[in-house]
């Protein structure tokens, strides 16, 4: 489980620093690109509760499988690609592929480990693998482009895919004969969730680009908008909802999702500062940008270590508020370099920082989104909770990058801007998770 997440995070990451080759090979340039990164993010995010939905009904292995192979195929069109639609197509269906795949995995691990020390260690494990997963999707771009080509980025991980596939057919239990009744799925909703955020992050690319009419973008807001609405009104009248109006009485439960989703954004959003800021600024290549990130990837290593002893000791709250606190320290240090000018070694701290944010946050909020889950509901609490993390991170790259570095705006540092916009977003999750009761768990006996 933890190889197909690490390489599905891998995905999330690996083409930032590939995106010149890529749009060098095809004659692509500008906000075009953007796709590449985000149309990724967002089918996944957009369909994560769908798959968490289908695990809880089809049974977790069948969709386990199903996605995986999804993922796989998509990632071996992807590397052989003959034009720019076709790999933005291919990176659609690897995000797909992650939707179904995902929430099967976690769902089983969940099951596997009752709620305590032991979820609390394989659920470190977990977000540890995913988090060394998207950071060192940066070096690995550098160090793939630079010797083999940007088309192996995606070509690297379909052996490990079959590895997966295998794994599961031989270690994984068979799942029981699915009812026909019980299979019965909400794919209106499904679109509409997915439609909602594609055209938000729409409005907020093609805004700041230069030429583009104003009415595009809030056409795309409006949409956006009613996507939104509608998805609320199909959810109400479904008979069977992609996510049970029961699943948001647990107030603590929604609360975590909601600050997932803002520091999510803050985080995946500190990536692209760090990239923009070591091959744009400083005019470092790619494979020194992508080694440059290897002291974050070591930092997170080292709080997977950390974090459940100190999550049995101070409860999920406190590793929440002490996650987002190190983040908008990160955001701090970030924008403090660019405006000073500083070398890479200044951007040290604010990876150690980063790495606390995404190992204290990240955990807990987990470990909140997952309690008091059984075998009916882990899957869609699982999405659910995916779903959160992905299109957290995939809105707050395109309403912070996309407002401070705008080529309409021009007064300020856009580091400084952007920087600030996910202190904000930081400084609300810490507001909303104060709101929520103290989360423990039993010490390790």
């Amino acid at each position: 489980m933890s190889m197909l997440q690490f390489f599905i995070a891998v995905d999330v990451t690996v083409v930032n620093i590939a995106l010149p080759s890529i749009g060098a090979d095809y004659g692509v340039e500008g906000h075009a690109l953007t796709w590449v990164v985000v149309g990724y993010t967002i089918v996944g995010g957009g369909l994560l509760m769908l798959g968490g939905r289908l695990g809880d009904l089809l049974g977790r292995r069948r969709t386990l499988l199903s996605g995986t192979t999804l993922f796989g195929a998509a990632s071996l069109l992807a590397g052989l690609a003959p034009s720019f639609p076709v790999l933005v197509a291919a990176r659609l269906l690897q995000g797909a592929g992650e939707a179904v795949a995902l929430p099967a995995a976690m769902a089983t691990i969940v099951l596997l480990f009752p709620e305590g020390p032991r979820r609390s260690r394989a659920l470190s494990v977990w977000a540890a693998v995913a988090s060394c997963g998207l950071v060192l999707g940066f070096a690995l771009s550098g160090i793939i482009t630079a010797h083999m080509g940007w088309r192996w980025i995606f070509l690297i991980s379909v052996p490990f895919v079959l590895v997966v596939i295998v794994a599961a057919l031989l270690l994984i239990p068979v799942d029981p004969p699915a009812s026909r009744e019980r299979a019965r799925l909400d794919l209106p909703g499904s679109l509409l969730l997915t439609a909602c955020p594609l055209l938000f992050v729409y409005a907020a690319v093609e805004a700041g680009e230069p030429g583009t009419s104003l009415w595009v973008s809030l056409a795309a807001l409006a949409g956006a908008t009613a996507a939104a609405a509608g998805f609320v009104r199909v959810e109400s009248r479904s008979p069977n909802p992609l996510v049970p109006q029961a699943f948001f009485a647990n107030r603590a439960r929604v609360r975590a999702n909601l600050t997932t989703m803002l520091l999510s954004g803050a985080l995946s959003t500190s990536f692209l500062l760090f990239t923009f800021y070591l091959q744009d600024r400083l005019g470092i290549g790619p494979l020194g940008a992508g080694l440059a990130m290897l002291p974050l990837a070591v930092a997170l290593i080292a709080a997977s270590v950390l974090v459940p002893r100190l999550l049995g000791r101070w409860g999920a709250r406190a590793c929440v508020l002490t996650g987002l606190a190190a983040a908008a320290g990160a955001m701090t240090v970030i924008a403090l370099v660019a405006v000073l000018g500083g070398g890479p070694a200044w951007l040290l701290p604010a990876m150690l920082l980063i790495a606390a944010g995404m190992g204290f946050g990240l955990v807990g909020l987990q470990y909140v989104a997952v309690s008091g889950t059984s075998a009916e509901d882990a899957g869609i609490a699982s999405g659910v909770q995916r779903a959160a993390d992905q299109l957290g991170g995939a809105g707050g790259v395109a309403v912070y990058l996309g407002i401070g570095f705008a080529p309409a705006l021009h007064a300020g540092d856009p580091f400084l801007i952007a920087a600030a916009l996910a202190i904000a977003g930081l400084a609300v999750g810490a507001v909303v998770v104060s709101r929520s009761p103290a989360t423990t768990q039993p010490q390790p006996e």
